[in-house]
């Protein structure tokens, strides 16, 4: 891990504190212990797995997965196990052509509990895991440093016979990440407390919380030559960590570069465009349209939404396979994806300062753009036929009223734009039999 000569990072002042560790877990004389399937998940899954020498297309079979969690409410954990595209199930099994299967080791999913969890971290910081493997952090770092100093812990993730004479003391999750950090394949921050601090940082908040690339320092690089993956959200979108995670995977591979990453480690292709230029609601703001309460269908920014401003794709991928997402659903953006959030972002629900101008233009043009378009849409909901007649033959609407004069003269003249430049009812020869050849 390489860092500044200046300054120490926090992972660098916390590991200074603890110092090395040499002892681990007798495995043999714990048995069975923590494994009431009398296996690990590794193991249980081994002959359900697709990847293997006949059907994977690269070196790595495959590849583990620490993941760890800090200040958090596992609300990542629920939105990645609805992820579809790809699954995590699929990931674990190997299903796609190209990839290693992940070998995950998690806190809540695993089946296996106590020292027989905690075997893989173990065989990772000895060097005898076998094979490449990454670090996952859900919720944000605290700072251990003055826990430890008051004889406590923020997070703890198991114990190891690390403490005085060999006796078992908690391991934080800060601890695990500064000592698995330097050899990880690739670091990853899921959810906006891992990736920015998120609400655990606020204001106020008295654990000294941080996000993962604020704990390991400006200068890392993994082992693998790459730098803090931020995938930010609160809860993220599922699909965006299984997908960045598949990419990840092919560049370990060795299958093709590794992908886009923004200035802030995110993935550019996810998080390059805004809320607001794909959400559903933004034909009602270019039309001066905004919604009075929740529950409205126009535009939700007068009632605070920030969309405009922020940067995350939850209006056009949705929150679970394509469903879902908060403007989808009639809920405002609050900016739970950015670096700011939570506290330049509150009040909630109320309108951002930046939005006076812009709604004020938006209502401006619109008072003449949207009844234009409605007196357009009036005249393109009519057949030739009816126009002719002078009917509309509909038992839908038996009061329904015919164009006036005036209407009628303006879709003329509308018309007649329409076609100007239009040579296909001009004198001609038939297309491809004019002309010697």
């Amino acid at each position: 891990m390489a860092t500044s000569a200046t300054k120490k990072t926090p992972a660098e002042e916390l590991l200074e504190i603890l110092g090395p560790v040499d002892r681990y877990h007798d495995h043999a004389a714990n048995g069975d212990f923590g494994m009431p399937a009398r296996t690990t998940m590794e193991d249980y899954l081994e002959p359900h797995a697709y990847a293997g020498p006949q059907s994977r297309l690269g070196p790595l079979e495959k590849v583990h997965a620490f993941w760890f969690a800090g200040m958090s409410c596992d609300g990542c954990t629920v939105s990645v196990t609805g992820a579809q595209a790809p699954s995590v199930e699929s990931l674990l099994l190997g299903a796609h052509p190209g990839l290693p299967r992940v070998i995950l080791h998690h806190p809540v999913v695993n089946i296996e509990s106590g020292p027989a969890y905690l075997r893989a971290h173990e065989h990772a910081l000895k060097g005898e895991l076998g094979a490449p493997y990454v670090i996952i952090l859900e919720g944000s770092i605290s700072d251990e440093t003055a826990a430890h100093a008051a004889g406590g812990y923020w997070s703890g993730q198991g114990e190891e016979p690390w403490g005085a004479d060999g006796e078992l003391r908690t391991v934080s999750t800060d601890e695990w990440i500064a000592r698995l950090a330097p050899g990880a394949a690739a670091s990853i921050a899921i959810g906006t407390c891992a990736t920015w601090g998120g609400i655990p940082a606020a204001h106020g908040n008295p654990t000294g919380a941080m996000s993962l690339m604020d704990f390991l320092g400006k200068d890392y690089i993994s082992a693998l030559g790459v730098p803090v993956v931020n995938i930010p959200g609160c809860a993220p979108v599922g699909d965006n960590f299984t997908e960045t995670v598949a990419a990840i995977l092919y560049f370990l591979q060795g299958f093709g570069p590794l992908p886009e990453f923004d200035e802030l480690g995110r993935p550019a292709w996810l998080f390059g465009e805004t809320v607001h230029r794909h959400c559903v609601r933004g034909a009602y703001y270019e039309e001066g349209s905004f919604a009075d309460e929740f529950g409205d269908k126009e535009c939700l920014v007068e009632i605070g939404c920030w969309g405009p401003v922020v940067n995350c794709n939850i209006t056009s991928r949705g929150a679970i396979n394509h469903a879902g997402g908060c403007m989808n659903s009639g809920g405002a953006c609050i900016g739970c994806t950015m670096p700011g959030f939570p506290d330049k972002f509150t009040p909630f629900y109320k309108a951002p300062p930046g939005s006076l101008v812009s709604t004020a233009a938006s209502t401006a043009v619109g008072r003449i753009i949207k009844p234009l378009r409605m007196f357009t849409n009036d005249h393109l909901n009519r057949e030739v036929r009816w126009d002719v007649e002078g009917e509309v033959p509909s038992g839908w609407s038996s009061e329904r009223s015919e164009p006036g004069k005036v209407r009628e003269a303006g879709h003329k003249v509308y018309d007649t734009l329409r076609r100007r430049g239009d040579t296909g009812k001009n004198d001609g020869d038939e297309w491809g039999k004019g002309g010697d050849s």
